[in-house]
């Protein structure tokens, strides 16, 4: 009797843990970011956080919900996916919505899709053979740009084009194992080079200034965390191996915080006009 109580409560427990494991995966993903937008939120400045961030979130569970489909894993990392699509967008709004917020002279409006607006395109002006003005046409298709857009909508436009191509392309080739094993090391590589740009933007800035440091080091612990439930849980190769990619650079990001310690500090005071 003793035997079977013990049994069943370390069935229960053991469920718990998944339970709880797995709730950490999905929450543990977006925790990171709560502290780098309240930061974004309280001083108005998005300048230090790179928004290619979010794209490499963005296309990296994009592709991996594509990746769900041709080969099926564990639910809570298909929610994670979703629960982290809707994380980024909601940075994106606050970064495009302060940086509009700190322009003292209005800037050119830049958007994603191609539509006659005089703000936003550079002016193609020409005449027909009779010597009269033919109907004037903007563009803003710079790729200079991409990803530099000046309204939320142009970001949610561009990924949802993006989502509709992956999907109509993984539909035609979702019988073909090496596409499907394609799109899930791409997926998984994309997110363990989410770090590379803001290892750029504090390269660039020489500083970390304005990047929360809580984000980075909950990138690490939660990357570390990521990592071993991928090897524990038996999840594809491609999840654990770029994992240990992921953990690198984010060890790379906090080499950065220590090198640049001075210059940040530095820009910190000017901000604040000390």
């Amino acid at each position: 009797m003793d035997w079977i109580i013990s049994d069943e409560l370390g069935l229960t427990v053991g469920h718990v843990v998944g339970w709880g494991a797995a709730g950490a995966m999905i929450i543990g993903g977006i925790a990171p970011y709560i502290p780098q937008y309240r930061q974004i939120k309280r001083t108005q400045d998005a300048e230090g956080f790179s928004l290619y961030v979010c794209l490499a979130l963005l296309i990296a569970n994009t592709l991996r919900i594509l990746f769900w489909f041709g080969k099926r894993y564990e639910l809570p990392l298909l929610i994670q996916s979703i629960v982290m699509n809707i994380t980024m967008f909601i940075m994106i709004h606050l970064c495009v919505t302060v940086r509009k917020k700190n322009q003292i002279i209005r800037a050119r409006e830049r958007i994603f899709t191609a539509q006659p607006d005089e703000t936003a395109r550079w002016l193609d002006q020409r005449t027909d053979v009779s010597g009269s003005e033919k109907p004037r046409r903007f563009y803003d298709m710079d790729r200079k740009y991409f990803w530099a857009w000046t309204d939320f909508q142009s970001y949610v436009d561009c990924m949802l084009v993006f989502s509709v191509f992956g999907a109509a392309v993984t539909y035609l080739l979702i019988e073909f194992s090496p596409f499907v094993e394609l799109i899930g090391f791409l997926a998984v590589f994309t997110e363990a080079m989410l770090g590379a740009p803001q290892i750029a933007k504090n390269l660039q800035n020489k500083s970390t200034e304005g990047m929360s440091l809580s984000m980075v080091v909950m990138w690490t612990c939660g990357d570390i965390f990521k990592t071993a439930y991928f090897v524990i849980r038996e999840a594809p190769t491609q999840f654990w191996v770029c994992g240990g990619l992921q953990v690198a650079l984010d060890i790379v990001i906090l080499f950065q915080v220590w090198l640049y310690r001075h210059n940040t500090a530095a820009a910190r005071r000017t901000r604040r006009g000390d």
